[in-house]
């Protein structure tokens, strides 16, 4: 499907890679990087400006909102092959499935978006994971092997966009396939479970890594954990210091082996109680940055100086609450933007109680704000 874009292009006197990297190294600009999460699947059925337009997705929001290009290069991480996805059973307004990490999750009927309640995972015991493990974690497979040379030809070397290279989940992808209680007792009944389960992680993000680092110029690094909520983390800074950071620390010598000196991680919730640990492992980066369940980015990029970088931590609240919040808020981040090593977008996707004609004020007032070429 061809989509026209519905607004244009912010000005631009560079290109969109080189304005990434500067402004991820607190180096000049033209203006500040546009970019955005993304939005709720309930948005592209509520605003008329998707309907109209037949925008189904995130991907197509992107293009549709003329923002600037941002990819990230994938390889086969997790599970393989995955469980089956079906319903087993429908009760009243609740349906009962399987997902592809074998967990037993109750969902609404109607297929609204919500966070599943989990019943039940796949993994109970040892015994369970060394044969799934065995039946599904495999980093030898023919599955496993990128096709590099078309990503050289997708990506090429004078591309004119930031190309991030996934770095995996250490714990968080554990945890969905555990949940969140199930985690929170194997760490204490089966730690060594859950550290090979850490390891597995870490060895399968490893091979990607070496298949593709050296071929391909890479921009950055990026990751997905999820293990903070807004009282901290769902594990033990402890077992976070002595399990996951081990495992980060290899991934970043790799990494900065080939000049990768930006990583950000997708999580969350409060990282405060981590992020030491996540700067001494190489995460040099945070994303989305949820305001509620933490601070305001200024906090730690005060407090942190030149060391972190955010991307996000725009208030998904202000953005709801209408223009006079979404401005006033604005401005609380100029600094920060024209400081460099920050990147603002909504603090996760874009929900549904957000007006359309308010998320336009807001692209039209960041536009006005940290669009103007320098």
């Amino acid at each position: 499907m061809s989509i026209k874009p519905i607004r244009q292009k912010w000005k631009s006197e560079i290109t969109d890679r080189q304005r990434f990297n500067n402004q991820m190294h607190y180096k000049p600009v033209d203006r500040c990087f546009n970019m955005e999460f993304g939005y709720w699947n309930e948005n592209y059925n509520l605003w008329s400006i998707f309907k109209d337009n037949d925008i189904k997705n995130n991907d197509q929001a992107d293009i549709f909102f003329n923002f600037d290009k941002f990819k990230i290069a994938w390889g086969l991480d997790w599970i393989y092959p995955s469980f089956e996805q079906k319903v087993i059973e429908i009760r009243g307004n609740k349906k009962i499935l399987q997902n592809c990490d074998g967990l037993i999750a109750e969902v609404p009927a109607d297929g609204h978006d919500t966070i599943p309640h989990f019943l039940e995972s796949s993994i109970k015991t040892p015994d369970d994971w060394k044969r799934i493990k065995e039946e599904r974690f495999n980093v030898n497979i023919p599955e496993r092997k990128l096709n590099v040379e078309e990503l050289i030809k997708q990506h090429p070397a004078y591309r004119d966009y930031p190309l991030g290279i996934y770095c995996g989940s250490m714990i968080g992808k554990i945890r969905n396939m555990l949940t969140f209680e199930g985690l929170a007792y194997a760490c204490f009944d089966y730690p060594d479970m859950v550290e090979d389960m850490v390891e597995t992680s870490c060895q399968l993000t490893e091979n990607i890594l070496d298949q593709v680092l050296g071929k391909i110029d890479f921009d950055f690094a990026s990751g997905w954990e999820d293990i903070c909520f807004k009282s901290g983390p769902i594990v033990s800074v402890d077992f976070f210091k002595n399990v996951v950071v081990p495992r980060y620390k290899r991934i970043s010598k790799k990494l900065h082996q080939h000049n990768i000196d930006i990583w950000f991680t997708d999580c969350d919730g409060d990282v405060r109680p981590i992020l030491p640990m996540l700067l001494e492992s190489g995460i040099n980066c945070l994303f989305p940055f949820e305001v509620n369940c933490c601070c305001h980015p200024s906090a730690l990029l005060d407090e942190y100086g030149k060391e972190l970088r955010i991307m996000g931590g725009f208030d998904k609240m202000a953005l709801g609450e209408g223009k006079q919040a979404i401005e006033k808020y604005m401005e609380t981040l100029v600094p920060y933007v024209e400081r460099g090593g920050y990147i603002p977008f909504c603090d996760h996707r874009c929900p549904p109680n957000v007006k359309q004609e308010d998320y336009i004020y807001y692209l039209d007032l960041k536009e006005k704000m940290f669009g103007i070429t320098v």
